[in-house]
């Protein structure tokens, strides 16, 4: 795909930043190597710190970006409704991931897709991956997003197969620190957990993604009794159409570390072989039959008990994400010193850098 603009006849209206918070907040983030994120008159820049701190330097009035100040270099993901390009600002090199969700909506369905944005872009936690801007142009939703270079943890499953305990609960409790933060302070429900939706970098971050999607989606379909997201991680309640919370996202972990430590997705299909029939034959499936194990001659006792916690067919007996972070599981490990950085990058080059 040749680099090109992007609807040069689109502009963001970029909030006034907090100085301050934003350095800090993209500089730990690591969205940024050599500095902060600066809007005006002459578009995005990286400044230094001592420049973030001189308030007269940005002006509200000044602060629009145009989508045809990034060149689209190539289509890096798609699913939920929508596609994923990465594409770079023109006066910092820095790439981004911008992603387009067509949707035809009548006119008062705006107003709450507008909300749910908002919160989406207001989410500032390491382990979430961040929201710079998003709104709602002529049918289809853009949002543009950090880039994340290792790509999703379930490409990275593609390369290495399984991930090994160790790895796996360095992995965990990150995710576990976004989901919380999902949780408790957004008071969001992802609804559509899976690795595809964890994606990780060269510095061995793992960050959630498309939870602001799920909710754009859900609200313009109804309630919280929805169909959103992929039905193989769906828990049991939301499949029969029960009102389901913040534990069904539990349950869609616990599906994710099983895949990742068997390297297959932990429900088999009838007919070995042969694969599943249609999705409905997958759905009973998982309401009808036991919830899966972790193999205990396979597996240390942490990670099955770990396991068996996250993955239980009545909500009421899962832990929350609160309560999973002080599994033994999660400090099995501690004394190793997990390093994810090498791990990631040892199953391949980032898809781009700076």
């Amino acid at each position: 795909m040749k680099k090109g603009n992007l609807a040069p006849n689109l502009k963001l209206s970029l909030p006034p930043p907090d100085e301050v918070a934003l350095s800090k907040f993209l500089t730990e983030s690591g969205t940024f190597k050599d500095g902060d994120l600066l809007v005006n008159r002459d578009g995005v820049r990286v400044v230094s710190q001592n420049q973030v701190e001189a308030p007269s330097l940005i002006r509200p009035s000044d602060n629009q970006l145009s989508l045809a100040d990034f060149d689209a270099v190539k289509v890096i993901g798609k699913g939920n409704g929508g596609i994923v390009r990465l594409v770079q600002h023109k006066w910092t090199g820095q790439f981004f991931a911008l992603k387009v969700i067509q949707m035809n909506i009548e006119e008062s369905a705006r107003r709450h897709i507008a909300q749910e944005l908002k919160i989406n872009q207001s989410s500032q936690c390491p382990y979430v991956v961040v929201c710079y801007q998003s709104f709602y142009d002529n049918g289809a939703i853009s949002i543009i997003l950090e880039y994340m270079d290792g790509g999703s943890l379930a490409d990275f499953l593609k390369k290495v197969r399984t991930i090994p305990e160790p790895y796996l609960a360095a992995i965990c409790k990150q995710v576990l620190k976004g989901l919380w933060y999902l949780h408790h302070e957004k008071h969001i429900i992802h609804r559509d957990l899976k690795p595809s939706n964890l994606l990780v970098n060269h510095r061995g971050e793992v960050k959630i993604t498309d939870f602001g999607v799920s909710a754009i989606l859900a609200s313009t379909s109804g309630l919280a009794n929805t169909f959103v997201g992929t039905y193989n991680y769906m828990s049991p309640e939301r499949i029969v159409g029960s009102t389901y919370g913040y534990r069904s996202d539990i349950w869609s972990l616990g599906l994710v570390l099983l895949e990742c430590a068997t390297g297959q997705f932990p429900y088999s299909p009838p007919q070995p072989g042969e694969g599943w029939i249609n999705v409905y034959e997958l759905m009973e499936t998982i309401v009808d039959h036991p919830a899966p194990r972790a193999p205990s001659d396979l597996f240390s006792p942490e990670f099955c008990s770990f396991i068996s916690a996250c993955i239980q067919k009545d909500p009421k007996d899962r832990l929350s994400a609160n309560e999973l972070m002080t599994h033994p599981f999660l400090s099995k490990f501690g004394d190793l010193d997990i390093d994810l950085a090498p791990y990631f990058t040892s199953a391949g080059p980032p898809l781009a850098t700076l």
